[in-house]
């Protein structure tokens, strides 16, 4: 028999890919039935084919794992030893397949979603409730934040999707609009008697109460503002949307909100009243372009955009 030299290889040292499982396999076929053409008859291969597999595992390895005693082929004190590492290499490639066929035919993965505090208390609930329901091995995970820090953070693929308020600025990221939200003026039940819509101008009479500074919501009623020519300064300035009513309901004034904030009246009697000229704010999802949308962020994008 030829004599089996060592793979070049063997200067730099060991690599990965010299140990093909294929060889693996014909090599533990060949032991198991003691014979070159039995195996090659399992593995519907020439048996000059498995010849030619177990001298290339031979070489790559740098020993000699097959000997013939008569027209048996039995293992060599190595080729005995790789039998044991082969099973065991052998039920730990079908053990991974098997976990990755159970995540192929079950879980949709997990999808990060990043949105401001009143769409993730007034908007998503049912949203992902529903998620819930139908896909119980959705991981599903959920950020707050103003639109800049959403966009960041979707920009960098910390998040997968953003429900945000437009705009939107960047030729990263495709835009989906999904909802127009009208602002409305928010007073406490006490003070039901002032005017049924509210202006700029009846509201820069009053004590008022916003959004902090930063986000696109605070920056569309400034604007809303400033095209009245009036510059209000607020008695506060939070970044809850539930501390706002609170104080709004308590007395301190009142506070301009997106109509979504006050679908959920909870325990604070409070009055809307819609805004004349009207104010708009535009959600929309946002995702980046070069995004691979798999299943579990498609049925979560396609879910968000039923949102109402």
């Amino acid at each position: 028999m030829e004599e089996v030299k060592p793979h070049a290889v063997h200067k730099k040292g060991f690599y990965m890919r010299d140990l093909r499982l294929d060889h693996l396999k014909t090599f533990t076929e060949v032991i198991e039935l003691g014979s070159f053409t039995a195996a090659a008859e399992r593995l519907q291969l020439s048996q000059p084919a498995i010849s030619l597999q177990v001298r290339q595992l031979e070489r790559a390895l740098g020993v000699r794992l097959v000997e013939r005693v008569g027209k048996r082929a039995t293992p060599t004190h190595a080729g005995l030893n790789l039998i044991d590492h082969g099973r065991r290499i052998q039920a730990a490639v079908s053990a991974a397949l098997d976990d990755m066929a159970a995540h192929a035919r079950d879980s949709l993965g997990r999808v990060r979603i990043g949105t401001g505090a009143t769409a993730c208390i007034y908007l998503l609930p049912p949203v992902l409730k529903e998620l819930r329901r139908r896909f119980p091995l959705l991981e599903l995970i959920v950020k707050t934040g103003n639109t800049g820090d959403v966009l960041k953070a979707v920009e960098r693929n910390e998040l997968d999707v953003g429900l945000i308020t437009l705009p939107a600025p960047g030729r990263i990221f495709e835009v989906i609009p999904v909802l127009d939200d009208a602002f409305v003026a928010v007073v406490s039940a006490e003070e039901a008697r002032l005017p049924k819509v509210f202006t700029p101008a009846t509201l820069a009479k009053l004590p008022i109460v916003l959004f902090e500074s930063g986000g696109n919501t605070r920056r569309l009623v400034d604007d809303w503002f400033s095209r009245a020519g009036i510059q209000v300064t607020p008695v506060m300035e939070l970044g809850s949307v539930e501390a706002i009513k609170e104080l709004v309901g308590a007395g301190f004034g009142c506070a301009v909100l997106p109509g979504t904030a006050t679908r959920n009246p909870g325990k604070v009697p409070l009055v809307s009243r819609p805004l004349a000229p009207s104010l708009k704010r535009k959600l929309a999802l946002v995702l980046r372009r070069d995004k691979t949308l798999n299943r579990g962020l498609s049925e979560v994008v396609k879910a968000l955009r039923q949102v109402t």
